[in-house]
């Protein structure tokens, strides 16, 4: 791989990273996730409800976004290099969703200052569990484990896939990863429950996210801890708690980044009759969450930067 290759790679990946945190998501009807979620939701209401049906789910899924993308990112660069760098970045960015998360979270707490019904009903679009009774605590629960189990989903394993896959295969394969990685985690968000309607056609999804997110949810966990001992939180207690409780969930992916952000918060995120993770202390007030916002923050921009000094150096040895 050149030097110049390395450098149009790089520049799309932060191209991709300014366009998420400046503009955000692109309009709903154009938005690749947004078509994927209808494309997958037909298909779960004509196929019969078999494991067979969800492992064609992925594979009609996957195989529709792949030879859109590429073909799409292949025209664009055959036409324009620049043209190729804007829709790059652009499709890019909609594959990990930095600002979108952090903002979202961060209405809940604005809502819970405000009126907590109404921070009730806005957690209910972000969680499955019945939000309807839960106390202040148990929403700022809700919304710490929301915020940093997304972080692997939302930011660190789109970003890993493109990394490795462009450094490997060039930029164009690393930005297919990213894609078949958001249809893998959006199936995974419609199909993967243990209900009688989805436990069938839901369950190869559900395992294929679970592979996908294995290396980088003990990554974000990780970085978690780094993030906790960089803003001076409990970085000791934060991985002590994600070892001993992060399998604690019945994904075993989700349990690192929320572990370690309890650990280093002193708090214990609880989801009744599910799981506990931690032995914090302090009370699970709404100002947790700014915290909790801070550590995803932090983690996400050490993981970028993680991203941009891996390839300076083998922009510096290609030299």
């Amino acid at each position: 791989m050149t030097y110049e290759t390395l450098v149009y790679n790089i520049s799309i990946i932060v191209i991709s990273i300014i366009i998420d945190m400046i503009i955000g998501e692109v309009p709903n009807k154009i938005h690749p996730v947004i078509l994927m979620g209808n494309l997958i939701d037909k298909l779960k209401n004509y196929l019969p409800n078999t494991k067979f049906s969800g492992l064609l789910t992925i594979l009609i899924t996957v195989s529709v976004f792949t030879f859109i993308s590429l073909t799409l990112l292949i025209l664009c660069a055959y036409i324009n290099v620049w043209l190729f760098v804007i829709f790059a970045s652009l499709l890019l960015s909609t594959t990990f969703s930095i600002n979108f998360l952090i903002e979202s979270v961060r209405n809940i707490q604005k809502d819970l200052e405000e009126d907590i019904e109404k921070a009730r009903k806005s957690m209910s679009y972000l969680v499955s569990r019945n939000t309807s009774e839960l106390t202040e605590s148990r929403i700022t629960s809700a919304a710490i484990e929301t915020l940093t189990e997304n972080i692997t989903d939302s930011i660190i394993s789109p970003l890993f896939y493109t990394t490795i896959l462009s450094l490997l295969f060039g930029i164009i394969i690393g930005i297919i990863g990213a894609v078949i990685y958001r249809v893998s985690n959006t199936m995974d968000a419609m199909l993967g429950y243990k209900t009688k309607e989805l436990i069938n056609i839901g369950c190869f999804p559900a395992k294929l996210d679970d592979i996908l997110n294995y290396i980088p949810a003990r990554l974000t966990g990780y970085y978690v801890v780094l993030s906790s001992f960089i803003l001076r939180y409990d970085y000791k207690q934060s991985y002590d708690v994600m070892k001993k409780f992060a399998l604690k969930t019945p994904s075993p992916n989700s349990g690192y980044p929320m572990a370690a952000t309890a650990g280093a918060l002193n708090i214990t995120l609880i989801k009744e009759g599910v799981y506990e993770l931690g032995y914090g202390t302090d009370e699970l007030t709404k100002e947790k969450i700014s915290e909790a916002i801070k550590i995803t923050k932090v983690t996400s921009i050490l993981f970028i930067l993680t991203i941009v000094i891996i390839y300076f150096i083998i922009m510096f040895l290609v030299l």
